[in-house]
């Protein structure tokens, strides 16, 4: 066995609000420390991320925690600095798809500054499967470009991100994979009798206010939180149908986003709706989901549980990122909130929940190449972990 490697996972975080960011956080560590045993190297992870109350989901062995606030980002020495003089190399998730300029030029500058800080360390830089871009102003493109091209790789979980990253001109290594929470464990769904057809919906905090400047931030075509009113009446309306509101973001201190207060409102307004609970872990979640006959959501990874588990799902989206990660997997079953009408959004979950077999064998095809595409992100891991 070579000498212990360390590696910084960035933008990771084990005990997030955002479910979405646990998942990603729990599947790229377990796929690092499968590339890190195929290279023949004990390893050492540290999770660099936001500190949040939240106790840990799981306390997994050789895995340390380096909590950030915003100062540490420019802080010379820090706690950032201080992972990054302890790693052999840096694999930045960017939250799965913050590497952009969309959510305004905080975050970006906040998510970019990490990869900076890496190189100017002389660290390896991988982006690990995420969404790439859009990056809409010229200067945050120069700047995503001066980074990208400067990283050991840059992997893609989407067949337009790969395209994007083409038409920047990118020259580093590439490769397009799939969102690593495809690979999120979970616990199948006991058998029932009773009959019920139970239809789960995440409904996104943060759309229900408008997004972070509660101005229809992400430029929707429709009224949400009344199109969320529309389906959960249309459902309610069908025989034997048992919805349930599920959060996937359920965050106390952070009001905007959380989904359990949203879906809490919606099941004092809805009798007869039940609410899901606050789960302790990204794979709970994905376990009560994987329970659910038919899905719908507009918090990506909830969908991305619901497919990943063989549920039937209308993704609800809100950006590129949706259509990008299930269109590239050969499924087009996603409702486009920034270009639909209400009237083509309800007809698209209409057709979705009656003809839900049709959509479980399309599932079933696009989860035929999700193997291969993570054993060729795990594979370019493991050269770069041998090569360290």
């Amino acid at each position: 066995m070579s000498r212990p490697v360390t590696l910084a996972l960035v933008w990771h975080q084990m005990n997030s609000d955002n479910l979405g960011v646990g998942a990603l956080t729990l599947a790229n560590l377990a796929i690092l420390r499968a590339a890190a045993a195929q290279a023949g190297r004990e390893v050492q992870f540290l999770i660099v991320g936001w500190k949040d109350p939240r106790p840990w989901y799981e306390t997994p062995h050789n895995v340390e925690n380096v909590a950030l606030r915003l100062r540490h980002l420019v802080m010379p020495f820090g706690p950032l600095g201080e992972a990054f003089s302890r790693a052999d190399a840096v694999f930045d998730i960017g939250g799965g798809d913050s590497f952009t300029d969309i959510y305004g030029k905080k975050r970006f500058f906040t998510v970019w500054g990490t990869k900076a800080r890496a190189l100017a360390k002389g660290l390896p830089l991988i982006l690990s499967p995420q969404t790439i871009g859009p990056f809409k102003a010229g200067w945050s493109r120069r700047l995503a470009c001066f980074v990208m091209n400067r990283s050991a790789a840059v992997v893609s979980r989407d067949a337009p991100s790969t395209a994007f990253l083409s038409d920047l001109g990118i020259h580093s290594r590439v490769l397009e994979a799939t969102d690593v929470a495809m690979r999120l464990p979970y616990e199948p769904a006991p058998v029932r009798t009773d009959g019920k057809i139970r239809v789960g919906l995440n409904v996104s905090g943060l759309l229900m206010s408008g997004g972070y400047d509660r101005n229809n931030q992400f430029g929707l075509a429709v009224d949400y939180p009344a199109l969320i009113r529309e389906v959960i009446k249309w459902f309610q309306a069908q025989d034997g149908v048992e919805v349930h509101l599920i959060g996937h973001v359920q965050s106390k201190v952070q009001p905007i986003e959380d989904d359990q207060r949203a879906s809490a409102a919606l099941a004092a307004e809805f009798s007869g709706t039940v609410l899901a609970p606050i789960f302790a872990s990204p794979v709970d979640a994905k376990s009560y989901i994987a329970g659910m006959d038919f899905f719908m959501g507009a918090r990506m990874h909830a969908t991305i549980a619901a497919f990943s588990t063989g549920v039937p799902v209308i993704p609800m989206a809100y950006s590129r990122k949706f259509h990008g990660v299930f269109a590239t997997l050969g499924y087009d079953h996603v409702a486009n909130l920034k270009t639909d009408c209400t009237k083509d959004i309800l007809a698209r979950i209409k057709n979705g929940f009656e003809t839900r077999d049709a959509l479980s064998l399309d599932i079933e095809s696009g989860m035929s190449q999700v193997d291969a595409r993570l054993a060729a992100y795990q594979t370019l891991a493991t050269q770069i972990i041998r090569d360290l």
